[in-house]
């Protein structure tokens, strides 16, 4: 036993550590589990097993006053140097899979990535998942930011998700119609954790949904950086005729860096680690650009990537 785990087994009950000892881990570094490749470490790790082990661990960690984060697959999260206080829970392999239920019905686990979704469906000759091929991340990942490329995202394929309130304990189920969708968000409360969804498709032939998801992929690979340290878009569209990165490139930001922080030179709203940055280098280069974007256009530009820690 390390000096952390004995400093850790201190500070929690016995009866909380002989529930989740197993799965529970200190002073995890955060950069394993960011595409950026950045972040401190976690004070509390948590990997859960099951729905039912995670929503006992939330009751018995409510008592414990510490602070929870959600960490899905780190593709749209920059993590701060000094880390995250508290615990970090992520979902762990059972929360992964893909299940047809009806011929044009997926249920999908919230730690399947977007990709493998993609290639289910294919493989089910269900068309309208094509562009999950290029959204970097998990499904409950997607889910909370409604995320979407080339005039499709995921609310116009969810049918419902089920989800677990981290105040009420309990598993719930909200149908799409319940929820109010809009661009890269949602009003879905920041207390829940989704655990699966359903999605809809349409049955088509799969030499039709291959040809789609090709050129998604294609017109990806031409206008995108790829095989880089990035966390994919940094900022919000403002409107089809007002895109980031428009507004970037025209408020003169192409050649701004922090450290080593800098704007991708193939699409520049993909900030990246050149391999030293720091987290704060990544964040210093995004308030500067927003900075001068303002000054120059009046624009006051929106985070899509989203920041956690200290």
């Amino acid at each position: 036993m390390d000096y952390f785990t004995e400093i850790f087994i201190m500070t929690l009950d016995n009866n909380f550590i002989k529930k989740f000892g197993d799965d529970l881990s200190t002073n995890v570094k955060l950069s394993n589990y960011s595409w950026f490749n950045l972040g401190g470490e976690a004070e509390y790790f948590y990997k859960v097993k099951d729905k039912n082990q995670l929503i006992e661990f939330l009751r018995d960690i409510n008592k414990q006053n510490l602070k929870t984060t959600i960490l899905g697959a780190g593709s749209n999260t920059l993590i701060r140097d000094n880390g995250v206080k508290g615990v970090v829970i992520k979902l762990g392999k059972s929360f992964s899979f893909t299940k047809l239920v009806e011929k044009n019905v997926i249920e999908v686990g919230a730690a399947t990535l977007d990709r493998k979704v993609a290639n289910f469906a294919k493989e089910n000759n269900l068309t309208n998942f094509e562009f999950l091929s290029c959204i970097p991340g998990s499904i409950g990942g997607a889910i909370i930011m409604n995320a979407g490329c080339y005039n499709n995202d995921i609310s116009k394929i969810l049918i419902s998700i089920k989800a677990i309130d981290k105040n009420k304990f309990s598993e719930i189920e909200i149908k799409k119609d319940d929820i109010k969708f809009f661009y890269r968000g949602s009003n879905l409360s920041k207390d829940l954790i989704f655990i699966s969804a359903k999605l809809e498709g349409s049955v088509a032939k799969k030499e039709e949904i291959e040809k789609k998801e090709i050129n998604f992929i294609n017109r990806k690979k031409l206008s995108q950086p790829s095989q880089i340290k990035t966390c994919g878009s940094t900022f919000k569209n403002i409107s089809n005729d007002k895109k980031a990165w428009m507004l970037i490139k025209d408020a003169g930001c192409i050649n701004l860096k922090e450290g080593d922080a800098m704007i991708s030179e193939k699409h520049c709203n993909f900030f990246v680690n050149n391999g030293n940055a720091k987290s704060s280098d990544i964040e210093n280069l995004i308030y500067k650009v927003k900075k001068k974007v303002f000054e120059k256009t009046g624009v006051d530009l929106e985070l899509e990537i989203k920041i956690i820690g200290d």
